[in-house]
């Protein structure tokens, strides 16, 4: 199949959504699909355009068998409600030639990624225009974040934009979604329930695997000099607006009276300098940047503890994309999540979930964890049995090729690119072992 991809962000950035698209993508072309896609420069989670790249220049390359579009970006140092708009539009102008230039290649499926929900227009008119499928996939519902998380205000602005996704989600012939509970909401939003999928972030689980130990970061940050084991509290991924990442700190300055547990936050984005300033003169923090890809495994087997923080509002809006590592690596868990949420779901069979924003209820988790070894050694073995059997990159990618035939009214040969027939799962298990995913950290 040709299959046209259109979204904001792709490798080689470390975090977030530009992980999962260019994953997919280079798995969909070692399958033997012919795919292109359409994206900007790096930048995330930074907020400016990595080095090497342009912000003004149109780019086009080959990457692991993909060919790749980049399109100029405007990236505002220091984003808010009004930039962001701006910095999203600016994708939506600049891909519009290349967009217009790909229906002429006629691709059988064009698939859009959410965020950005701005260049989804074009996305969908390519693929009416050349007679393709049009797929729009949501890895985060910007509009009801940006609302309810207070980005963007005002009633009648609300009541415009949901009226204008909504008409554009009932557009496309495929909606899909990183949980049931979102794709049930792209449901409340009037897409026709036959027509969305879910289609999860995934993990390598053969990259990510449990360690007995990561030395390397325990003498890199000191934590092996005291008399006592540390016990290691990690929160790796970005720092935004959406994590609340306050309540760490808060957490991390009442815990300062126990010199057996430190915190470790690695990462970059917007609302780094802030947190670095709440904690600062805590002898029981660390801060480290950004790691290297080859380094991940050894960094989420860090943790003693993983933190999963996230703001009340956020709800099932999304589904933080880190969590999936942290379930592979086999450590426990602690999310902040409602009741209900598809969140709260998967990590309290096998995590210690706690509300939202409760900083004395996280602290009295780390503390409970820390104080017994058994119990953080039996719930991450449940979060890595449950990464093997429902978050692996085989399976969950195997599902999406599968669908992407299903989509197009074709036969099991059109999940190899009109190859032989697949097993059962969609892409085989001899190609993916033979292109192992690289392992990236994650949102």
């Amino acid at each position: 199949m040709r299959i046209l991809i259109v979204g904001l962000n792709y490798a080689p950035e470390l975090t977030g959504v530009g992980k999962y698209t260019a994953e997919m993508a280079e798995a969909l072309a070692t399958e033997g699909h012919d795919v292109r896609v359409v994206c900007a420069p790096p930048y995330y989670p930074q907020w400016r355009i990595a080095e090497g790249f342009s912000a003004w220049r149109y780019r086009f390359e080959q990457r692991s068998g993909v060919s790749v579009m980049r399109v100029p970006l405007w990236v505002p140092a220091k984003p808010s409600g009004v930039l962001r708009l701006l910095h999203l539009a600016s994708f939506s102008l600049t891909s519009l030639p290349v967009l217009a230039a790909q229906v002429a290649w006629r691709a059988d499926v064009v698939m859009s990624i959410a965020p950005s929900l701005m260049s989804a227009p074009a996305a969908w008119l390519v693929a009416r225009l050349s007679g393709a499928k049009s797929w729009l996939h949501i890895q985060d519902y910007e509009v009801d974040a940006a609302f309810d998380l207070g980005m963007i205000k005002g009633q009648l602005t609300r009541r415009i934009a949901l009226a204008i996704e909504r008409r554009l989600l009932t557009r496309f012939d495929m909606v899909s979604s990183l949980s049931e509970k979102m794709v049930e909401r792209a449901v409340l939003k009037g897409v026709d329930p036959l027509k969305t999928a879910c289609l999860p972030n995934w993990v390598d689980t053969r990259s990510i695997v449990p360690l007995a130990h990561a030395r390397h970061y325990r003498r890199l940050l000191g934590l092996d000099k005291g008399p006592a084991p540390q016990t290691v509290v990690l929160y790796s991924g970005n720092m935004g607006s959406k994590q609340g990442l306050e309540i760490l700190a808060e957490a991390a300055a009442q815990l300062v009276r126990r010199p057996d547990i430190s915190f470790v936050f690695c990462g970059n984005g917007p609302l780094r300098a802030k947190l670095e300033a709440r904690c600062a003169g805590l002898a029981n923090c660390s801060f480290i940047p950004l790691q290297p890809a080859r380094q991940l495994n050894q960094l989420l087997n860090l943790a003693d503890i993983h933190v999963l923080p996230q703001r009340g509002g956020a709800a099932d809006l999304v589904m933080p994309s880190k969590l999936v590592g942290m379930l592979a690596s086999g450590r426990a868990i602690v999310a902040m999540a409602c009741a209900g949420t598809e969140l709260s779901d998967v990590v309290a069979p096998r995590g210690v979930v706690i509300p939202p924003e409760d900083v004395d209820a996280l602290v009295q988790a780390i503390e409970a964890l820390a104080s017994d070894p058994a119990r953080r050694a039996a719930l991450g073995a449940a979060g890595r049995e449950y990464a093997e059997r429902r978050l692996s990159s085989v399976s969950v990618l195997g599902g999406l090729n599968l669908k992407l035939a299903e989509l197009c009214g074709q036969g099991a040969e059109a999940v190899h690119g009109g190859g032989a027939a697949s097993p059962a799962n969609g892409l085989s298990h001899e190609k993916l072992a033979a292109a192992p995913l690289e392992p990236t950290q994650v949102d």
